[in-house]
């Protein structure tokens, strides 16, 4: 329902199967200028750049140019912004969902903010309505329009959900669409030939008496695909072979990337996989060199990026570092 608001021969077919599958390896950018250590920032390819938003605290918004890999900072955010998911559209990057204050009753921003990254400046626009209103969701682009699923009302506390969500900047409206089958925040969502895949995240609703984190081990490891022209939903019988939060996804060649994200142990996840509708099997990948999660990740041209992010499960180290991966 939809609602608007020879043994040789095999040695040489082996090595050629390889070489076709693996991509290479993560590398740690040595770059000049300064950023900012955070997590629970949103991270997103804009003309050409990374841009770096937001995270606990008030944070400068940081730009890496891959040409001359340099950073540079610009202006604030206009208030504490994280759990976000930037998009770039139409020549600006728009923030549609989020959460702002302290852990763990972070509430959820009311407003779509658009940052001009020419000006340097931001703008407060449509007015989220305020039941789906929430921080922590997939959020991805197509057509034109930004599709948002799942995300948490409440900070760490309660209403992670499975809502599915669209909002046109060109219209202006925001128009309710039909739930995913599971509910997830701290999550990720993608657009794979022609479909929203909704991936990763966790339940951070769920609290033992004497275990209030217990959320962490409420990993998600189903993957939902939902039809958009159709309006239809369903789970794929392949599992997210590492079930993480808070990780970095990009589509490249109709292929998703998974980087990343945190979970039970403390260390955050490094690994890396890649998925496709076609064969439906998760893939290895090389691993990051600096497991992270609180961030996303970004492409451009068929190179992956990601920066900042906490090493660890929780709050720290707050890492300031950028890694790139490039896909064949």
């Amino acid at each position: 329902m939809i609602r608007t608001i020879s043994f040789k021969k095999i040695t040489l077919v082996a090595l050629c199967f390889i070489s076709l599958q693996v991509t290479g390896q993560w590398k740690t950018l040595d770059a000049k200028g300064h950023s900012t250590a955070r997590h629970e920032n949103g991270l997103v390819a804009h003309q050409d750049k990374v841009f770096v938003i937001g995270g606990r605290g008030m944070k400068p918004i940081d730009v890496f140019d891959p040409a001359t890999k340099t950073w540079t900072n610009n202006a604030t955010t206009p208030f504490e912004m994280h759990h976000i998911t930037p998009v770039s559209i139409d020549g600006k990057i728009l923030i549609v969902t989020g959460l702002t204050g302290k852990y763990p009753k972070e509430q959820p921003i009311t407003h779509v903010w658009e940052y001009d990254a020419e000006k340097d400046q931001w703008a407060q626009g449509f007015e989220i309505p305020l039941p789906r209103r929430r921080g922590g969701a997939g959020v991805t682009v197509h057509n034109g329009k930004v599709f948002i699923v799942g995300g948490i009302k409440l900070g760490h506390t309660s209403g992670t959900s499975n809502m599915l969500d669209v909002f046109d900047p060109k219209t202006n409206t925001w128009t309710e669409l039909t739930d995913a089958p599971h509910i997830r925040d701290h999550s990720n969502a993608a657009i794979l030939d022609e479909k929203l895949i909704a991936f990763g995240g966790r339940n951070s609703s769920y609290h033992e008496p004497e275990a209030f984190g217990a959320f962490m081990r409420q990993v998600n490891d189903k993957v939902d695909v939902y039809d958009i022209e159709e309006n239809v939903w369903k789970t794929l019988k392949t599992r997210l072979s590492i079930p993480t939060a808070g990780a970095g996804a990009v589509v490249y060649n109709n292929r998703l990337y998974y980087a990343g994200g945190e979970h039970a142990p403390k260390p955050a996840s490094s690994r890396t996989v890649s998925f496709g509708l076609d064969a439906k099997q998760w893939q290895e990948e090389p691993k990051l060199k600096r497991g992270r999660h609180g961030t996303n990740a970004a492409l451009i041209g068929n190179k992956m990026y990601i920066a900042m992010g906490s090493g660890n499960k929780g709050g720290g180290p707050e890492l300031n570092s950028i890694e790139v991966l490039e896909l064949k």
